[in-house]
């Protein structure tokens, strides 16, 4: 069993490409999401006009229900606190929401999947798995 949290690209990839998520992650894999990729994917709904906005709200309607949510604690707080310390001593940043979601990773032990690495590319400790 692979213990993996689905970023926000991967799983837009999948609604864009009218995947099923199902098509993508293994019977034995333990697949959860971070909290803040909720509310990236709100985003695109609450942006979202006529037809699009309607599929959207489906779609992730289907993948709240479908995908546990991890929800940002203490835990996680302290991952993300030393995530942020670590791209301030690097000069690499990172986007917030991206260090939230690798912290939310790195503090549940679950490997991020992403269609866009470069926000998780080289945290130290956070496991990356790219798509596409």
């Amino acid at each position: 069993m692979t213990a993996l949290l689905l970023d926000t690209t991967f799983l837009i990839d999948i609604e864009r490409d009218g995947h099923d998520l199902d098509r993508w992650i293994d019977d034995d894999d333990d697949v959860a999401m971070a909290a803040v990729t909720v509310a990236e994917l709100q985003v695109g709904v609450e942006l979202a006009s006529g037809r699009y906005r309607a599929r959207r709200a489906t779609f992730v309607q289907a993948v709240i229900e479908a995908v546990p949510v991890l929800a940002y604690g203490t835990d996680t707080a302290l991952v993300h606190a030393e995530l942020l310390a670590n791209t301030r001593r690097t000069g690499r940043p990172r986007g917030a929401h991206d260090l939230i979601i690798a912290a939310t990773a790195k503090s549940a032990g679950r490997a991020v999947v992403s269609a866009d690495p470069s926000g998780f590319e080289d945290l130290p400790g956070v496991e990356l798995h790219r798509h596409r």
